[in-house]
């Protein structure tokens, strides 16, 4: 397995891991966002209200993008599986 086999891997992993992390991450800054707002109009600044709405809210992107995620991860699973009698047979 040569050194460009072994950061193209890495790369394609982290990626991936990008993508799945995407639907969480974005979700918990919208919501973030909008309570954040919602308390500066309202000039209530109390830190635990962002809490609950996020965390509801980053459940129901979990279970709305689940399946596409768990779709991705096999993807990636089988592909690399895969390819490892190809990368120690030919070195990649």
């Amino acid at each position: 397995m040569t050194d460009v086999t072994v950061i193209h891997i890495g790369m394609t992993a982290l990626v991936l891991a990008a993508k799945l992390s995407a639907p969480m991450l974005l979700t918990a800054l919208a919501v973030g966002f909008g309570i954040s707002l919602f308390q500066s109009v309202t000039q209530l600044q109390e830190q635990t209200i962002a809490f609950v709405p996020k965390a509801v809210a980053v459940g129901i992107a979990i279970v709305v993008c689940g399946k596409w995620m768990l779709h991705e991860l096999t993807g990636f699973t089988s592909t690399l599986y895969g390819q490892i009698p190809s990368l120690l047979t030919h070195g990649g």
